[in-house]
């Protein structure tokens, strides 16, 4: 009888590290941080959408918790996302969110706050939004400051009146198990180092800028963001 079976919210708390150090955006615009191909960069900028929550029972039943939210390092509100649905309290299998939207979800000029917010891709690279915006400088092969933008997106070719989709490049993010009762918080952690080594070695030197038409770096930064994400631990 699910008539007696209690609801819960569900709260998301963001964090972020490079290789376990934390990283808050009082370390932003300092050059601190060296990558697996041995670059020193700094950040500026950190935006990246989640969307479809989702948890599994037991039974293998899916519960989808409808929304997203864009997450927003330099707005320490956004660092923490509470549901609009509620979920049965209890033990679940897993749960797990899409990085990015699902290309059903991508869909072009649809979300007023993310317009607002500049995070949609231009028409002729597919329209639709940003899945991440990575903003920084790097010292180039010259010991020169040099910008990089780490943007991902849907991989486009042939950008103009009709790009075409190689490879789908959303990421669903499995968390495992969890254990969900009245006012849970799940800590989701992101490790900043993983978007530049696994299983790419990223070369700022070659892949800083223009990488939104670039098919090749988005496959390989989906390639990269794979483990970028894990369940620090529940509350």
């Amino acid at each position: 009888n699910t008539t007696n079976i209690k609801q819960a919210r569900l709260t998301f708390n963001f964090t972020h590290n490079w290789d376990e150090t934390p990283v808050s955006n009082t370390d932003f615009n300092d050059l601190k941080f060296v990558n697996e191909n041995g670059e020193t960069l700094s950040i500026e900028r950190l935006r990246y959408l989640i969307s479809n929550i989702s948890l599994t029972t037991p039974n293998n039943e899916v519960l989808h918790i409808s929304g997203y939210h864009l997450v927003d390092l330099n707005i320490n509100e956004s660092l923490a996302y509470t549901s609009n649905s509620f979920v049965p309290e209890g033990n679940y299998n897993n749960v797990s969110f899409t990085f990015g939207f699902t290309n059903e979800d991508n869909l072009d000029d649809a979300y007023n706050d993310l317009n607002a917010a500049s995070f949609d891709v231009p028409d002729m690279l597919g329209g639709g939004y940003h899945y991440m915006q990575l903003d920084g400088k790097f010292l180039n092969s010259s010991n020169q400051e040099q910008g990089y933008n780490y943007h991902a997106i849907r991989a486009v070719d042939n950008p103009g009146a009709n790009p075409t989709f190689p490879q789908d490049t959303f990421i669903t993010v499995n968390l495992g198990n969890v254990t969900i009762s009245e006012n849970s918080v799940l800590n989701i952690e992101m490790n900043f180092a993983e978007w530049f080594k696994n299983p790419n070695t990223w070369d700022l030197n070659v892949l800083h800028q223009s990488l939104m038409s670039n098919s090749m770096a988005q496959i390989m930064m989906f390639e990269n963001g794979q483990n970028a994400f894990r369940l620090k631990s529940p509350n």
